[in-house]
């Protein structure tokens, strides 16, 4: 064979090893790219999603489009639970929920919507560094991944009537979240017998008279135009409000390490960015709400502790029922020691 053509052949071949080392790389990152559906009630436009698509963003950007997120707002898959339907069937890899409608997945997703037990935002910082991990391991046993928990501020009870006292929410027609078990046993033991719907049907009842009282954050009342019905608020925190977005686990643990390092952290600092923003959307939205006629009354003591008082009583409940994982129990019980004295 000619020294020409010998060149030649050696030059082929290297550029075929190439040629096949290439391939061979982008079938494998073929094999690693993965597409995440994630469905939420959240309206698009609004901080959280503006948030969620950030991430989403700087994920793609960061595995070189090995993960991308795509992101379903406004309640275009269905409520809850068709979400979680969807999930089991792999429509969909994901879902963001409160903490009432994902506790379809674990109980212990309600653990900060127990009513009337923190009192501060402070109280709540302190309870979620212990709390938050927990929380993750409950949602891991039930074979999810939590991505993270987004703090949306404290829920207020709102009605179209004057509320004072719990003889006065006796008359009302409350809503609570379908599904929501602590919330429902939270409004039995203050007496009232709580209408269930979808977060997505609470307009429309408040406007039909279905419902006269329900419960949000401050932002969350003009972000859903439930401040176009209500007309007075009472000034005493109800419930931490939290977004908690979760995924299949098994589609999480597909993703090489290094992708699913990426995910948590586009994640956590999104959420991170996020609470900041909902604390400023919060106090703004109240003054918003006071500015448009809503009268905000805050309690008499003696309302004040007739209202905490139902929260001891949830709290009692939950925790002989089993609605909360033993290990949960017993540290939200240690962490509002630590708050609030052995008296709870």
């Amino acid at each position: 064979m000619p020294i020409g053509a010998d060149n030649g052949m050696k030059h082929m071949n290297k550029l075929n090893r190439t040629l096949l080392t290439l391939a061979l790389g982008l079938v494998a990152a073929g094999a690693n790219a993965a597409t995440i559906k994630i469905a939420t009630i959240a309206p698009d436009g609004t901080a959280w999603m503006r948030e969620m698509r950030t991430a989403g963003d700087a994920i793609k950007t960061k595995t070189d489009g090995r993960v991308e997120m795509k992101f379903y707002p406004g309640g275009v898959m269905g409520d809850d639970a068709t979400v979680l339907r969807k999930m089991k069937i792999g429509q969909l890899q994901g879902g963001a929920f409160t903490g009432g409608e994902a506790s379809i997945l674990t109980g212990d997703s309600q653990i900060y919507s127990l009513p009337f037990t923190f009192r501060s935002e402070d109280e709540i910082a302190k309870a979620r560094a212990k709390l938050d991990p927990m929380l993750k391991e409950s949602f891991a046993k039930a074979g999810y991944e939590l991505l993270g928990v987004s703090g949306g501020g404290f829920a207020y009870l709102m009605s179209t009537r004057t509320i004072h006292s719990r003889d006065d929410l006796k008359a009302a027609k409350v809503w609570v979240p379908l599904g929501d078990k602590i919330a429902e046993m939270a409004f039995k033991a203050a007496g009232v017998t709580p209408i269930p719907l979808p977060l997505s049907d609470v307009y429309t009842s408040l406007q039909t008279g279905l419902i006269d009282t329900a419960a949000s954050t401050m932002s969350g009342a003009l972000a859903f135009q439930w401040h176009t019905k209500v007309k007075h608020i009472v000034d005493l925190p109800l419930s931490f409000v939290v977004g908690e977005v979760v995924i299949d686990k098994k589609a999480f643990d597909a993703l090489i390490a290094d992708d699913r390092k990426v995910v948590e952290s586009e994640f956590a600092a999104g959420f991170a960015r996020l609470e900041e923003t909902n604390k400023k959307d919060n106090a703004s939205a109240r003054e918003a709400l006071k500015a448009q006629g809503i009268s905000i009354d805050a309690p008499t003591d003696a309302d004040r502790k007739s209202w905490e008082a139902v929260g001891n009583d949830v709290f009692k409940q939950v925790t002989a029922q089993g609605d909360l994982s033993p290990g949960m129990a017993k540290a939200l019980g240690d962490v509002l020691a630590t708050l609030h004295g052995a008296g709870k």
